[in-house]
């Protein structure tokens, strides 16, 4: 009796059923209509307490997910988590990333082939051989720049009819050949041998070793890489004492930097594209000497310049490589590569264009076994980008992008099911 509700009589003359029913309250009797959907209360309010609100003690289970999912706050704590992440993890990858050592002899054991290969040997010239005593630089420079003019004008051997053993036998012979002709300081002649390779990366005459071919060119390119980078390395040496790993460019010292960049214009020069892009890309890690920002200007620009590859396959295989120095020199520079990634997607339509489609004529090889070729490569390049990647993306439109690149590949990847 004390708690039950007085009612208190209304005046319905002006009463309306769309009019907002008021409620007025007597001491602590709220009074209110039968089947008022909306309420206002013409004294304060304010002062009563909400059971509900005493309960939680004002954690609100909806605030609480609205406060999650605010924008602000869900990018301020995601971009803490990931700077913590990179600052742990972007140094150098860890144990838990295969190395590409592990796949190189599957690779060489997987495709093998029985058709005969060719391939250009660098015949050395007497004019690679002289040495410039006390004349001026410019003669020194006009010199080098004559000796890497001869090897695009023919100062070098082809070899045909070779076995899959014999071919093998020569690119070691040619990776023996760069570590003696670095050794005796003839610098020139190594990156001759360097090129000279690295343009049998555009040749696709056996198609289905190509592979193998790649394994094997890439491992004379890890050779060149490391051999620049310890050099200029071993100049930055002061009284004995070499730089530590985490060094900066402003310890580097002038004649380190202009020998750096030396190598860099000396790779400028290489007229086809494809050397260009191996060679530049195997002394990625040399942009280090120069400037913080080296390394993250180069990638996107390499990754660029894969565009202008027209053989679906060679491509692939160069963005392989750049993802595999990449996660060397920077592992935690994903964009670059998540854009190889994109950028295949883009241009695999290409493997219907008649080029692709007259060599596999030519060569008689059917496409399913053509789509084997780019699973060493696509392994690689997914390997990368997935590696220590977030479980959610916060990007939602990085996401749907994906999904709308892939499209294209999974409809065609299906019609290929279907008619075989």
């Amino acid at each position: 009796d004390v708690c039950k509700l007085e009612s208190v009589p209304l005046d319905f003359g002006d009463y309306h059923p769309l009019k907002p029913i008021t409620v007025t309250e007597s001491k602590t009797k709220k009074m209110s209509r039968k089947g008022s959907t909306s309420s206002t209360s013409s004294s304060s309010s304010s002062s009563m307490m909400d059971p509900l609100s005493s309960v939680l003690d004002g954690t609100d289970p909806l605030s609480l997910f609205a406060a999650a999912a605010d924008p602000v706050i869900t990018t301020a704590t995601m971009d803490n988590t990931r700077k913590k992440r990179d600052k742990d993890d972007s140094s150098a990858v860890g144990s838990d990333f295969e190395p590409w050592s592990s796949k190189r002899g599957e690779i060489l054991a997987r495709y093998t082939t029985t058709e005969k290969l060719s391939i250009n040997l660098y015949m050395g010239s007497e004019k690679g051989k002289a040495t410039t005593t006390g004349s001026a630089v410019s003669e020194k420079v006009r010199t080098r720049l004559e000796e890497l003019d001869d090897l695009e004008e023919g100062s070098q051997k082809e070899l045909l009819n070779l076995t899959q053993q014999d071919y093998m036998n020569r690119i070691e012979e040619l990776n023996q050949s760069l570590k003696d002709a670095w050794s005796s300081d003839q610098k020139v002649k190594a990156l001759k041998i360097v090129i000279q390779c690295s343009k049998l990366l555009s040749d696709t005459t056996v198609i289905q070793f190509y592979p193998s071919k790649f394994v094997l060119i890439t491992d004379i390119l890890d050779t060149f890489g490391k051999l620049v980078y310890e050099r200029i390395l071993s100049m930055c040496m002061d009284n004995r004492v070499s730089l530590s790993d985490n060094f900066s460019p402003e310890s580097v010292n002038d004649t380190a930097k202009e020998t750096c960049l030396n190598w860099f214009f000396k790779i400028a020069s290489i007229r086809e594209l494809i050397p260009r892009f191996y060679v530049e890309a195997a002394i990625l890690k040399c942009n280090k000497f120069l400037s913080k920002t080296g390394i993250s200007e180069c990638l996107p620009r390499l990754t660029s310049m894969i565009r202008g590859i027209g053989d679906p396959l060679v491509a692939v295989y160069a963005r392989a490589y750049l993802c595999r120095v990449g996660m060397e020199v920077a592992p935690q520079l994903k964009e670059s590569l998540n854009k190889n990634f994109f950028d295949f997607l883009l241009t695999f339509k290409q493997i219907h264009g008649d080029t692709v489609q007259n060599q596999l004529i030519v060569q008689c090889v059917e496409i399913p076994l053509y789509l084997t070729l780019y699973s060493p490569a696509i392994d690689w390049i997914l390997q990368c980008i997935a590696y220590r990647a977030p479980e959610v993306s916060n990007r939602v439109s990085d996401s749907w992008l994906f999904v709308k690149q892939l499209a294209p590949l999974e409809e065609y990847l299906d019609d290929c099911f279907f008619q075989n």
